[in-house]
């Protein structure tokens, strides 16, 4: 009996031993590592990837932003080198306005350069900028021909009108050695060959640039940021042709007149005095009644009331005029 239930049975399973649950656990456990780590793997590939990203897009702004600097002091450069040659005309009593009209282009250029941000400052940004300033450079370089030009024909100019004065002078001697009278009459010939400033007008120009113009010559100070002062020379046959030099004195209305050595200014002699002026100007008088302006800015406020503008040339006042600053 014992034997037949023995076979009728069918076997049953042992239980799990307790090597085979730490094995099982360990299983587990390394599997929850894995895929940890795999997590972690990927997560720091991500990173990688987003400060690669990041560091691509910081490059592009400092490049965008050294292109932008760069940009910057090529037209600073262009800007000078205009005020230059406007100076350089200037000084041989010539008036360009194309140039003024380059420069204040230039200007408008650099203050929109200034104005980009450096995100904003496109390739097709950069293009334009740089064509525009290959333009300037081009009529820069054409300018600065015509004016060597002009520096020789005006060498020329002054080395005969050296000559003539050399030989003005030589007669001059042989009278004064053949007449005792003619150091009067030298005099007399100084004073008739003195020059005379003829419609003076006075323009006060604002901070925007803009030149304002009143038949009273009265304007408002606060308006006033340059002082410009426009005449022309009167005809005298007598005076040689020759470079002269104009000083303008503004006076202020308590007597003084301006005097600023950083804007010009400086001293000369009347009558064996030193006397200041506030700005001149080099000019080759021609005796064609050419005209002939000066611009003074005083980089102040100026004070209200009558003012004075007086004119001098080969020791003499050649013109005088007043304004109001209200």
């Amino acid at each position: 009996m014992n034997t037949l239930e023995k076979k009728d049975n069918p076997k049953q399973e042992s239980p799990m031993n307790p090597s085979e649950k730490r094995s099982n656990r360990k299983l587990l456990i390394s599997g929850l590592l894995v895929i940890l780590i795999s997590i972690n793997g990927i997560l720091l590939y991500m990173n990688y990837q987003k400060k690669e990203k990041t560091e691509e897009q910081a490059e592009v702004i400092r490049v965008k932003d050294k292109e932008l600097e760069n940009q910057i002091k090529v037209y600073e450069a262009l800007k000078a080198d205009f005020e230059r040659q406007s100076q350089e005309l200037q000084a041989m009593g010539l008036e360009n306005d194309s140039m003024e009209a380059q420069i204040a282009s230039i200007t408008s250029d650099l203050n929109e350069l200034r104005g980009f941000r450096k995100s904003s400052y496109s390739l097709a940004d950069q293009r334009r900028f740089r064509d525009r300033a290959a333009a300037f450079e081009q009529q820069l370089k054409q300018k600065d021909e015509q004016i060597a030009t002009l520096k020789q024909d005006n060498e020329v100019l002054f080395t005969e009108n050296t000559t003539l004065k050399t030989t003005q002078n030589r007669l001059s001697d042989s009278l004064t050695t053949m007449k005792s009278t003619n150091v009067d009459l030298t005099e007399k010939v100084k004073v008739a060959s003195r020059l005379e400033a003829q419609r003076l007008d006075i323009n006060v120009v604002n901070k925007r640039g803009k030149e304002l113009d009143d038949k009273k010559n009265e304007f408002r100070a606060k308006n006033a940021e340059k002082i410009r002062v426009t005449f022309n020379l009167g005809k005298n046959d007598v005076a040689p042709k020759e470079p002269k030099t104009i000083y303008m004195r503004l006076i202020e209305p308590d007597g003084a007149a301006l005097y600023n050595l950083s804007t010009g200014s400086g001293s000369f002699q009347i009558d064996g005095e030193d006397m200041y002026y506030t700005a001149k100007r080099d000019i080759v008088f021609d005796n064609t009644q050419q005209q002939v302006s000066l611009m003074y800015a005083k980089n102040a406020e100026y004070k209200k009331g009558q003012h004075t503008i007086e004119l001098y040339a080969d020791g003499f006042m050649i013109g005088s005029t007043t304004f109001v600053l209200k």
